[in-house]
């Protein structure tokens, strides 16, 4: 059984919205968000270290000070202000030219210490903190989490007659092109059917947000063992997410560039890598890997297709059919000596949202001496780790479009 509830939103006034609404706290350095950030954005609450100058660490006490006056500041001047009823709300996103529809909705902390929000990552302690304290100081989600569920016809209906009957509260473009509509859900009947309808769905998936969901059910607990009368009820056991019907999500590619060969020529690379794939010179256009077990390998200005051959996988194996377990096996551990995907200093990853020619370009730049493209993860293989119990290696999904923070805002009192 999984528990959401609807909520009293914080969020921008409509014609504040697009100047709100920012890039998520992860995906921008604080230089480039100090540039990013106009007068009104999110991002003066998320990353709040962009205040000062010079940029101080976002993990020290001022910024995190900082943070939580600029959240009442927001309030003070109308450019964030709570709504009145408890809802649900639709958050669409379009990408070319395609769109997903999610619900923002608050779900339970113990759904997630219990097994029920499924995770397919390992966290890092220190990453979990720093959203910790954020969520502790600001007593608010300021950001909400990405999650996925199996698609539910019903949940389909209901949100498709919402998005046809009532015109989207916000409407916009973002600067990097994606669109993102918002449509508050404040019929009584259809906020109760979702609920009831969520009641009886085993679990959710976590997508994007590792971190925020961990530090969100921690400082839950936290509020839990400080309340002689919890109940269980009380608004804060309760998290912001935006949760989408898998058949709607892609996930797209998470690609690695390394930045020496173990000592090898590119021909003895080329060689090491032939006992294990069947390889094929593609020339100099790009090559984008089409299917599972096929990669591409860019060295010395040109693209090759690696196929795995068949033994070298485990396809019965939630882990071992990856294609990141297997280029991790067979080439960068065997070949390049890279056992460690998150402390190794000789590999870097690249999401593919920024295309292939990214790779190119830090191979031909000289940074990097050889890339690998993969085929992206399903929805299916997520959902199959996260259902065995089994964590997923490092930097294997990138989701795309990333939610806008800002658009609605979940307090916990």
């Amino acid at each position: 059984m999984i528990r959401i509830k609807p909520f009293k939103g914080v969020r921008p006034p409509k014609e504040m919205a697009k100047d709100v609404a920012s890039r998520p706290y992860d995906v921008l350095n604080s230089v480039e968000a100090k540039a990013e950030a106009g007068e009104k954005s999110l991002l003066h609450i998320i990353k709040p270290e962009i205040d000062f100058d010079p940029i101080i660490d976002e993990h020290s006490n001022e910024a995190y000070n900082k943070a939580v006056e600029n959240f009442k500041k927001w309030q003070a001047k109308g450019w964030l202000v709570q709504d009145e009823k408890e809802m649900y709300y639709v958050y669409a996103q379009t990408m070319n030219g395609r769109t997903q529809y999610g619900l923002a909705v608050c779900c339970h902390f113990e759904d997630y210490m219990e097994g029920r929000i499924k995770k397919h990552e390992l966290t890092r302690p220190d990453k979990e903190e720093d959203r910790m304290i954020h969520v502790r100081n600001q007593n608010a989600n300021i950001e909400p989490v990405f999650f996925g569920y199996p698609a539910i016809k019903e949940i389909d209906e209901i949100v498709a007659n919402v998005v046809k009957n009532s015109k989207p509260e916000y409407d916009f473009v973002a600067d990097e092109g994606f669109g993102h509509h918002f449509w508050p859900i404040s019929d009584d009947a259809t906020i109760k059917r979702i609920t009831e309808i969520f009641a009886k769905q085993p679990a959710l998936y976590v997508a994007d947000g590792h971190h925020r969901t961990a530090a969100a059910a921690r400082v839950g607990m936290e509020k839990k063992a400080k309340n002689p009368n919890h109940t269980g009820n009380e608004e804060y056991n309760y998290f912001l997410a935006v949760i989408f019907p898998d058949n709607q999500l892609s996930i797209i590619d998470y690609n690695r560039v390394v930045k020496d060969l173990n000592g090898l020529t590119p021909a003895q690379l080329i060689d090491a890598v032939k006992k294990d794939f069947d390889v094929v010179e593609m020339g100099k256009d790009i090559y984008t890997p089409s299917k599972l077990h096929n990669f591409s390998m860019y060295l010395e200005g040109k693209w090759y297709s690696l196929s795995a051959k068949p033994g070298t996988y485990n396809d019965n194996d939630p882990i071992g059919v990856l294609d990141v377990t297997v280029l991790s096996n067979l080439v960068l551990d065997k070949i390049l000596d890279i056992k460690d995907l998150r402390t190794s200093k000789r590999i870097d990853f690249v999401g593919g949202i920024r295309g292939l020619g990214e790779l190119k370009k830090r191979v031909d730049s000289g940074e990097m001496a050889v890339a690998f493209a993969l085929y992206p993860v399903s929805m299916k293989q997520l959902i199959n780790i996260a259902d065995t119990g089994n964590i997923m290696p490092p930097k294997t999904t990138w989701f795309e479009p990333k939610l806008r923070s800002g658009l609605v805002i979940h307090k916990l009192d």
